[in-house]
């Protein structure tokens, strides 16, 4: 095939996105191995303190598969999982005003490592239709920069992109705050008139399964997300 103009774009894209991108995707997995290795360290050094909680609390850990796993506190289980995609961001995003991506406007590709709480029972009982709460997400590019954001102090301990590079230490600090956050996110009451109903149906459903709906803030917003 004769080189043309269109031949030597599609050289360049290939170099400049789809090999930056593979770099990225290979960058966020390094991460999520390590952030595996981290929680599951983890519930070791939780285990060893087990005398001091009540018999019934379980501690575990679960390899899902090489995306996805998850730690199960008590009634809370936290689950971290791996997005095989690579993304930009809106050109309305924070990270287009800095000089650091302006520079560099590959630098805004990134992966992602979402992380979702959900409650034990929702599993134990196979409540499929509770809610579960995406609670934070990673984002790592092809410089292994990164930040996450996310609810309270999921929002606020790494989100320097310019300048953090994820390390053994930023691992750390994600996993016990995702923790933090999960335990201290309680279940509340739903509001009387979103339960005041229920057909005869649903409760011949529900009754030998618990199938209620269930989600820690069913029929509730976060008072920060506004109206």
């Amino acid at each position: 095939m004769k080189e043309n103009k269109d031949f030597k774009k599609i050289v360049e894209v290939v170099k400049n996105k789809a090999s930056i991108k593979q770099e990225i995707y290979r960058n966020t997995f390094t991460a999520f191995k390590q952030l595996r290795e981290t929680a599951q360290q983890l519930i070791k050094d939780l285990s060893k303190e087990e005398e001091s909680f009540d018999e019934a609390v379980s501690l575990t850990f679960t390899d899902k598969d090489e995306f996805e796993f998850q730690l199960k506190i008590g009634g809370d289980v936290v689950l971290f999982q791996m997005h095989t995609n690579v993304f930009d961001f809106d050109q309305s995003h924070a990270i287009w005003k800095t000089a650091y991506v302006k520079e560099d406007n590959s630098r805004s590709y990134c992966g992602m490592i979402n992380i979702y709480n959900f409650l034990a029972d929702s599993f134990k009982y196979q409540r499929f239709d509770d809610s579960a709460y995406l609670i934070g997400r990673a984002f790592v590019n092809k410089e292994k920069h990164f930040f996450l954001e996310g609810k309270r102090q999921l929002n606020f301990i790494h989100n320097d992109f310019v300048n953090q590079v994820i390390d053994q230490a930023c691992m750390v600090d994600i996993v016990q705050h995702a923790i933090l956050y999960s335990m201290d996110f309680d279940l509340f009451i739903p509001p009387y008139k979103h339960v005041q109903e229920i057909s005869v149906g649903q409760l011949m459903q529900e009754a030998s399964g618990m199938r209620q709906k269930t989600g820690k803030r069913v029929g509730y917003k976060f008072s920060f997300e506004g109206e």
